[in-house]
């Protein structure tokens, strides 16, 4: 998201960008999981469930995002809660459709002379940057940029993110619960080891199927952190299970995600940092808050930054 957001939004000053992202797909903590059960294809939101916004141009970003189909109001998680449509990550593609993305291209080093920028990627060497721009977990953003940016980084490895591990299960038929263990489809904070349980499939734009998304707790998932996740995958069922008080089923379907950086402590400072003279910027939920609208926020500070430091008529810039 704090990517996206920030080519987009360099994109609208006319700002041209090329992004590169290890994944097959946009995501981040954002995705969805695909699987194939029965002959059809199921969608689990493992990562974000849900956002809100309060920020008043996140506000009309959201607003844009919902007249264009790809968001929708989630009333089950509560006032104000909203959802991708008809997955989580849709937000994140309607913003790919129109930028110059390169999905499953890893960027193992960067390095910065005569003031360009140069990447190093899978054994490849990307040269000729003016800008760039690092939109990475705090801890993967302290690794990359040490090199570089010394101050950066150390700030970046001073922020702390709380694991998650996700199960996604799916059930033949609804699961039979007592009259106050799950209110609509989602439950909140059931217990001690498991810190949300929703009905994914009950989402807007969703197939309705009794598929869920369960999320450990930080403690929980950091008891379980090196454990293969088949095995996770059913320790969190059956606490679930406990903790709910729901009746115990045998899903059609059940697999595992562990998040390593799932919910960051933002340092504070600035929604974004920038280095004028190695024209750097460095952008991600840990600079703002842990939510999907902090991402969304600190990328879109950074593009005003970046937008603020050229000095208009002229000024060629090819942005990484």
């Amino acid at each position: 998201m704090a990517g996206l957001s920030c080519a987009t939004a360099l994109a609208r000053r006319g700002i041209a960008s090329t992004i590169f992202d290890k994944g097959r797909g946009p995501g981040g903590r954002m995705a969805t999981r695909r699987a194939e059960v029965g002959g059809r294809e199921l969608r689990f939101d493992h990562g974000a469930q849900f956002f809100t916004a309060r920020d008043d141009a996140f506000i009309r970003q959201c607003t844009q995002w919902q007249d264009a189909g790809v968001i929708a109001p989630w009333p089950a998680a509560g006032t104000g809660a909203m959802v991708g449509t008809p997955a989580m990550n849709a937000p994140l593609r309607h913003m790919a459709e129109t930028l110059d993305v390169r999905w499953g291209q890893r960027i193992d080093a960067i390095y910065f002379a005569n003031g360009r920028w140069s990447l190093d990627s899978q054994g490849d060497r990307l040269d000729g940057f003016t800008h760039l721009v690092v939109a990475l977990p705090a801890e993967q953003a302290a690794v990359m940029l040490e090199p570089v940016a010394t101050a950066f980084a150390q700030e970046a490895a001073s922020a702390v993110s709380e694991p998650c591990w996700a199960v996604m299960a799916l059930f033949a038929r609804p699961l039979e619960t007592p009259g106050m263990a799950i209110m609509g489809d989602v439950i909140r904070e059931p217990g001690a080891d498991i810190s949300w349980a929703a009905r994914n499939g009950a989402k807007p734009g969703r197939a309705g199927d009794e598929s869920w998304v369960i999320h450990a707790s930080p403690e929980y998932s950091r008891a379980l952190l090196d454990q293969p996740a088949d095995a996770v995958a059913q320790a969190i069922l059956a606490r679930f299970f406990a903790e709910t008080g729901a009746a115990p089923a045998d899903p059609t379907h059940l697999a595992a995600h562990r998040w390593l950086y799932a919910k960051v402590q933002p340092v504070a400072g600035a929604r974004s940092r920038w280095d004028a003279a190695m024209c750097l910027g460095v952008t991600g939920d840990w600079l703002v808050q842990p939510r999907v609208e902090g991402a969304w926020l600190s990328g879109h500070d950074l593009a005003a930054r970046i937008a603020a430091s050229l000095d208009g008529a002229g000024h060629s810039v090819d942005t990484a």
